[in-house]
């Protein structure tokens, strides 16, 4: 996944956070920033979630004063050739772009019927609980603006599990932040494994009523800049007619 993606933004720095996983991954990333100055490698205790993790990502990106953060699967779900168009939706001024796989352009591959539903169900539960636009609440292919990670309120966040997409784009939403939903077309993992769990799942489900009976103090402006590009336009920005759909090993 680092080559692919400094392949599609040269520009771009890479974290790898590292939660003393027990495979080597450490190492193997240790290794690669040792040959590349773009690559740097956060190493913690042990496993504290996915959303603590990102967490701490984002913490370390806003210390060094980046404008753009990036966050996806590195499994190849999520294409990294989609990243420039990323970039361009926030120098045309959106605070949050979100890959969305539930509007028009968008949609997943090589699932099974059980994994669609589930995956439809918790969205459409997600969305009628907040009452919010976004149509794929629970996608994890995003990019921020450094003045949104700001205003987001990040040391209030809770949640711990893929709740943790849900809560930032509400957060992203009640504070009148402009957010952006793109389509992408999310393809079965080529590596690696699912991280879902019953834990994980019921976190989610009780996590969006805990964020819907607190909404006052997440913020006010809900829905007043929320959009989803034009068809035509998705297709020049995001060029995803040309996103090939086999990897071959890194």
């Amino acid at each position: 996944m680092v080559p692919a993606v400094l392949e599609a933004v040269p520009a771009a720095h890479v974290l790898i956070i590292d939660d003393n996983s027990p495979d080597g991954t450490g190492a193997l990333a240790d290794e690669i920033a040792a040959k590349d100055s773009r690559v740097e490698v956060m190493h913690r205790g042990g496993r504290q979630g996915l959303g603590k993790a990102y967490l701490a990502g984002f913490a370390q990106a806003l210390e060094r004063g980046y404008n753009y953060v990036f966050e996806f699967d590195a499994d190849f779900s999520h294409d990294p050739r989609c990243l420039p168009g990323f970039i361009q939706v926030l120098a045309d001024g959106a605070d949050l772009v979100v890959g969305s796989r539930r509007i028009a352009g968008g949609g997943v591959e090589n699932w099974g019927l059980i994994r669609r539903f589930v995956s439809w169900g918790g969205s459409v539960y997600s969305r009628l609980v907040l009452s919010v636009p976004i149509r794929d609440l629970t996608g994890g292919f995003n990019g921020f603006r450094r003045e949104t990670l700001l205003g987001l309120g990040l040391d209030e966040v809770t949640s711990c599990g893929y709740c943790f997409q849900i809560e930032l784009k509400y957060r992203a939403l009640r504070r009148g932040f402009q957010i952006v939903e793109g389509p992408i077309l999310f393809s079965d993992r080529v590596f690696g494994r699912s991280k879902m769990s019953s834990r994980i799942f019921l976190e989610a489900i009780v996590q969006v009523w805990r964020l819907r009976l607190h909404r006052a103090a997440i913020g006010t402006a809900i829905g007043t800049r929320y959009a989803r590009l034009p068809q035509p336009e998705l297709v020049k920005v995001w060029n995803l007619n040309d996103v090939v759909r086999s990897h071959s090993q890194p």
